[in-house]
């Protein structure tokens, strides 16, 4: 199927167009005049707003960066897909919310269907259980309180394993929740060390552990084969975080696990193999606002047990009457959720499905290709030096200097002096202890600051290499 460019303005009447003759058919009425605007204060008013948004980041308080620029490589922030927006302002028309059937009936089974769209990608069975949220920490506290009420049925330790790489909202969630919290240490590649986690669970001090897939600072992915191995050995929950990696999954769909699709062929360091087996975890989380093109917010938490829904019952004596099926409020600790973010995570995957080879698919192989071939840039220049070999799309990379203090200082300057230049490219910096260096490098301080580039946008794949040479430029 050939693919065509995608007109947004075009595309948001053809969506709206029907909706206001739907609206037309339950007949005219007059709109209360306290709804009314001078058009003068309007007109003022949308200048000052379309200003603040478009103003220059020149260290002034308002203006927003250009996310939407392949020259944009700073945090985890992309555009949603024109698909996206228009069905999310569509329906944000009809405001539905989808805590209950009586306030989105069609937006409601939007979701669900959605929810089993990534249940299916995840390998999860299709009797499962899941809903949207409005992101990966509320999506994560929901997983964490069903690993709470489980352990308070089994009365085994409330605790729960995480790497030090892992998202610090495991640690704020445990904390709201009354949860102990076990850290782990890594391994020399960033993973949660298996063998430093065993101690733990063969001591019965934790009754859950968290493995992500593709953390938050350098994309990193956990052993999570060999890890789920061992959690089912010693009788533990198994809790995913693939809120920002997730939907790499669909690029590990072969026959051997090894990546062997068109999307994933030839790609370094791609760990297909443990994207596969997040099929046998427990729970999942994935954030569709970051790889899914969607609009921020919009979360997923999918459990493979559908019984855990008793820990979320209740009743509600002013809803859930307009339909005897599942409202989601009865399977969510949110209440009030935008039904909007159902409709255009819907839309969207109709229009580009969760498959290795179309849809989605293309869109996270050119961003894992941007990746390696900015890394293969870097390793080619004499001015820095690769953190690691990439697993997914995000770089971490330093200024070749001979100490920490000193790589933590250029690191800085090119930092504030890429941000600030003209056609800026725009970077991240990201923490670093000093064990972690090679050993030739200088520790005369307890950590440094490395360069990040997010090369999460299909159009990285042809700026990687000028994003390199306009970053040498700068040195």
């Amino acid at each position: 199927m050939s693919a065509d460019a995608v007109d947004p303005r075009a595309l948001l009447a053809q969506i709206l167009d029907p909706v206001e003759a739907w609206e037309a058919e339950h007949g005219a009425f007059e709109a209360h005049p306290s709804l009314g605007v001078p058009r003068q204060r309007l007109d003022g008013a949308i200048a000052e707003f379309t200003a603040r948004l478009t103003a220059p980041t020149d260290g002034e308080e308002d203006g927003i960066y250009p996310f939407f620029h392949p020259r944009y490589a700073g945090q985890m922030l992309k555009p949603p897909h024109p698909v996206a927006w228009a069905a999310y302002a569509a329906a944000m028309r009809l405001n539905p919310n989808n805590h209950a059937l009586d306030g989105g009936p069609a937006t409601g089974r939007m979701e669900k269907e959605v929810v089993a769209d990534l249940a299916a990608m995840f390998g999860f069975p299709a009797e499962h259980l899941g809903h949207l949220t409005g992101g990966g920490t509320v999506a994560n506290l929901e997983a964490l309180f069903v690993v709470r009420e489980l352990a308070r049925e089994a009365g085994t330790p409330p605790a729960i394993a995480v790497s030090e790489a892992a998202h610090y909202t495991h640690a704020r969630m445990a904390h709201v929740l009354g949860l102990d919290v076990v850290t782990v240490p890594t391994d020399d590649r960033g993973r949660m060390d298996l063998g430093a986690l065993e101690g733990p669970l063969a001591e019965g001090a934790v009754s859950a552990v968290v493995l992500t897939a593709g953390t938050t600072g350098l994309g990193t992915v956990d052993p999570i084969r060999e890890g789920i191995a061992l959690c089912r050995r010693y009788g533990a929950r198994v809790h995913i975080d693939a809120a920002y990696g997730g939907f790499f999954r669909l690029l590990a769909s072969g026959e051997n696990g090894e990546g062997e699709t068109s999307g994933a062929r030839g790609l370094s360091g791609f760990p297909a193999g443990d994207f596969l087996a997040i099929e046998d975890a427990d729970s999942v989380v994935v954030d569709p606002h970051k790889h899914g093109l969607q609009p921020y917010g919009c979360g997923a938490v999918l459990f493979r047990d559908p019984s855990v829904g008793r820990f979320y019952r209740h009743d509600s004596p002013y809803t859930y009457f307009t339909s005897d099926a599942l409202h989601l409020g009865e399977i969510s600790l949110e209440c009030s959720r935008p039904g909007a973010a159902a409709a255009a995570l819907w839309l969207t995957l109709r229009a580009l499905p969760l498959a290795p080879d179309d849809g989605l698919g293309p869109v996270l192989a050119a961003t894992l290709r941007a990746a390696r071939a900015f890394a293969r840039g870097i390793e080619a220049s004499p001015a820095f030096r690769l953190w690691r070999e990439p697993e997914l799309d995000i770089v971490g990379y330093y200024p070749a200097s001979a100490s920490l203090s000193e790589i933590d200082a250029a690191s800085g300057a090119l930092f504030d002096r890429a941000m600030a230049a003209p056609e800026a490219v725009y970077l991240s910096l990201y923490r670093v202890d000093a064990d972690a260096f090679p050993p030739e490098i200088v520790r005369d301080r307890p950590h440094a600051r490395i360069l990040r580039s997010v090369l999460m946008k299909p159009e990285h794949e042809a700026w990687a290499e000028s994003l390199v040479t306009r970053l040498e430029e700068m040195v």
